[in-house]
């Protein structure tokens, strides 16, 4: 439920897993919200007007007042809206250690995926090899930070796994997409078993994407991207 009434309007794109998170975040409070899509290709004036510095997706809009950058806009939901669940810990050190997995996911993970998706050949290669590595990192961190990891219902997640389950929730869709996989039962358990533990919430389930459809997309952007790359 919501502490008070009020208008949200979020400004995003289907297939980013920043606008999804602030989709997850909204639903995990039980905030009520506009949504616009956005073509990243012809942005809408209102949100060139109202994020002028960024001119980026997401935005969140609460009463008309913009709030711009996923990471501002997830504190700033979480802050304004107190009810369960609440993103961070309530202990120090384990709030901080949230915030160090979420820094490393978003600095020294995404980027390594990104160029996995858009290369080929040996640069793929040694992009994969660095990625499962890092993934490695990942794994091993979240096993010593946090046994015992379980998620029963909304109020058992935090920030951490909103960033895990919008980052790496499409990883069945990549691998189809590219031929690579990266998380698996194997490898990366502890990563996988979390990301399976948050897909069966209904919360999750409501913002997912079409499997089909996002393997689609995948593959177009990838083309799309060897292509300009070939022909520059």
């Amino acid at each position: 439920m919501e502490e008070k009434k009020s208008k949200v309007i979020l400004h995003g794109m289907w297939a980013s897993t920043y606008s999804k998170r602030v989709e997850i975040a909204l639903k995990l409070k039980g905030i009520s919200y506009e949504y616009v899509e956005e073509d990243l290709k012809n942005k809408t004036e209102s949100l060139i007007q109202l994020n002028p510095v960024l001119k980026k997706i997401p935005l969140l809009v609460h009463d008309g007042k913009p709030v711009a950058d996923t990471q501002v806009i997830l504190d700033y939901i979480d802050e304004t809206w107190k009810n369960s669940p609440r993103f961070y810990p309530e202990d120090p050190y384990e709030r901080a250690q949230v915030r160090f997995w979420v820094s490393y996911i978003n600095q020294q993970v995404f980027e390594v995926m990104g160029r996995v998706m858009l290369q080929e050949g040996e640069a793929q290669a040694n992009s994969v090899e660095e990625a499962r590595e890092r993934f490695k990192v990942i794994e091993e961190g979240l096993k010593k930070q946090f046994p015992n990891k379980t998620i029963r219902g909304n109020d058992d997640v935090g920030l951490l796994d909103i960033i895990i389950i919008a980052s790496f929730g499409v990883h069945k869709a990549l691998h189809e997409a590219i031929g690579v996989e990266i998380i698996d039962p194997v490898n990366t358990p502890t990563l996988y078993n979390w990301i399976e533990q948050l897909q069966e919430l209904t919360v999750i389930k409501e913002v997912e994407v079409p499997h089909d459809r996002l393997v689609t997309f995948l593959q177009k952007c990838r083309q799309e991207h060897l292509q300009h790359t070939a022909n520059a």
